[in-house]
């Protein structure tokens, strides 16, 4: 291998094109060689000269390729990344890991056994608001806390034709937000005592789940996590309240929507976030409230850390291990639902 790692990307889809490809091409020492797609002439419009083909195989050894990304639909996730890893390269996978803790231990006791490298596409542990949110706990600003709301919601009215809103095996809420608010509450708590999870599908013509309010208990500390498609009104982001006092985060992070517009990652201006959070704390003169900038979130110190422990040995932006751990919540949630009944972890972690 040599000093730039060759770049395979599968799937160019929304997440692909607009999410994976341009922060590949923002990071040194990494280049994207090929893509696997049907579409040759949207991805040349994008990237002249990469080769594209809808053959894994060939794709992986005409390009010589040292990382394979996969950004497909959730049900393909394992089959790509274990063919890739049977072919000999490290892999990337974008959440949710798998569609099953098995599958995921599978996969990661198969780059383990090859010596491979093998990681999930966590980029909301950049996020501009989770960076703030994780400095305030960090530095015990409010100390212990009591609560922690995290909410993504949307107002999607109609159902759109599109994988993640039809019926079908890792489509849905659940599996399209839920293993990034999963993940940022284990970065910040761990693992937790007991997971209780309602679900539903509220919109006409929905086919797959397009609600969700999820309970995790901790011996105090209570996480809510919550989504819909159906809140017109904002509602804050962030919300912790601990024994000194409070943090309102309202807003989302800003690189999304500015790679849906095609800005480069690195432009000026990226990873900033106008919004300020409002931290309202005790004092001697009664509750007090001010303002707190929000941190500079960048989704390349992911890749940027990939290339890191592939060439440099630096360690893992995101270990398989820790998303095991997001596939058995998310398997929980839904029995959870299902029974309508808090499920223990006890020795299933």
């Amino acid at each position: 291998m040599t000093d730039t790692l060759k770049v395979v990307l599968v799937g160019y889809g929304y997440a692909g094109s607009k999410l994976h490809a341009p922060l590949i091409c923002s990071v040194g020492e990494l280049k994207l060689v090929g893509v696997y797609s049907n579409s040759a002439e949207k991805v040349w419009a994008d990237h002249p000269g990469v080769t594209v083909s809808a053959r894994m195989n060939e794709l992986m050894e005409q390009t010589k390729a040292d990382l394979v990304v996969i950004a497909t639909p959730n049900v393909t996730h394992f089959p790509f990344a274990k063919e890739a890893l049977l072919a000999g390269k490290h892999v990337v996978v974008d959440k949710p890991f798998t569609l099953d803790t098995a599958q995921a231990r599978e996969l990661t006791e198969l780059a383990k056994a090859r010596g491979l490298f093998l990681s999930i596409f966590q980029n909301r542990r950049w996020d501009a608001d989770f960076l703030t949110v994780r400095q305030i706990i960090d530095e015990g600003t409010l100390g212990e806390l009591h609560s922690f709301e995290s909410r993504f919601e949307r107002y999607r009215p109609v159902v759109r034709a599109r994988w993640r809103e039809q019926a079908g095996d890792g489509s849905g809420l659940w599996y399209d937000l839920g293993p990034h608010l999963l993940d940022q509450v284990l970065q910040l708590f761990g693992p937790p005592l007991a997971i209780h999870a309602d679900f539903a599908i509220q919109r006409q013509h929905a086919e797959t789940i397009d609600y969700f309010h999820v309970l995790l208990r901790y011996p105090k500390l209570r996480v809510i996590l919550h989504a819909s498609m159906l809140s017109a009104n904002e509602r804050p982001r962030f919300v912790l309240s601990g024994q000194h006092g409070s943090y309102t985060k309202f807003g989302t992070d800003s690189q999304e929507d500015a790679l849906k517009l095609g800005n480069k990652p690195g432009n000026k201006n990226w990873g900033i976030d106008p919004l300020d959070g409002t931290l309202h704390l005790d004092t001697p003169l009664g509750l007090q409230s001010h303002n707190i900038p929000t941190a500079l979130g960048d989704y390349r110190i992911y890749y940027e850390g990939v290339r890191d422990a592939i060439l440099h040995g630096a360690p893992n932006p995101v270990p398989p291990e820790q998303a095991i751990l997001g596939m058995q919540l998310l398997e929980l949630a839904e029995l959870s639902a299902s029974l309508r009944s808090e499920q223990v972890l006890g020795d299933t972690l």
